[in-house]
């Protein structure tokens, strides 16, 4: 069936491109603490946003093959800036401040989501936003009230769902009709959910193309 053939070539040429992309050059280059000092945005962006112990450090450094590139705490919520990383001159990644992390003060979480929805309407080259949700626990409150405010933002993003190496192939399954069924009610929302192990390496490579797919 050599138009199967074809197609299967294609898309492991895909996924090659997409692994070399990501196995290239990153560069932190800048870290930003108010939506006064970004960066100008010359390079298309894909933003990474979650819940503080979602996985996203863990996410984004699989996804890059590095240990450390963007730093895995073991403090929920300690990133409080906008980082932004370089790709091969091709792409930036902007890794975003964690949410949801109990110890913080009401007048932090206002704060953390004026500097996030400023971010999201100012960047012109703004792609996607991977919104991370920690499979285990799937979609909370709080993860449905940046939904809400990535739709008021008018910005596409896709659920990715972390941590399944920790879910039986049920759970996965279960897992990934609950997070589909809350993207549908979503505007921005992608339909397609994206399940992910930065442990075991699983999804990596899919989101890898997913993502390549959008860089200059």
């Amino acid at each position: 069936m050599p138009g199967l053939e074809a197609g299967i070539v294609s898309v492991k040429s895909t996924t090659e491109a997409a692994r070399k992309l990501f196995a290239g050059a990153c560069d932190f280059i800048w870290g930003a603490t108010s939506a006064e000092n970004l960066p100008p945005d010359t390079l298309n962006e894909i933003a990474f946003v979650g819940r503080s112990n979602a996985g996203k450090s863990s996410l984004v450094n699989a996804l890059t093959g590095r240990k450390s590139l963007a730093r895995v705490s073991q403090t929920p919520g300690a990133t409080r800036q906008i980082n932004f990383f370089n790709l091969a001159e091709r792409l930036m990644l902007v890794d975003l401040p964690g949410y949801g992390f109990a110890k913080r003060s009401k007048s932090e979480s206002e704060s953390w989501q004026e500097m996030i929805f400023a971010y999201l309407r100012r960047r012109a080259r703004l792609r996607r936003v991977a919104l991370l949700i920690d499979a285990r626990r799937g979609v909370m409150d709080s993860d449905i009230q940046v939904m809400d405010l990535l739709d008021r933002a008018a910005v596409s993003y896709a659920l990715v769902l972390t941590k399944a190496d920790e879910l039986k192939p049920a759970g996965r399954a279960k897992a990934l009709e609950a997070a589909a069924t809350e993207a549908r009610k979503h505007t921005a929302a992608l339909a397609e959910v994206q399940m992910t192990s930065a442990l075991a390496g699983d999804g990596i490579a899919a989101l890898r193309t997913h993502l390549a797919a959008l860089a200059e």
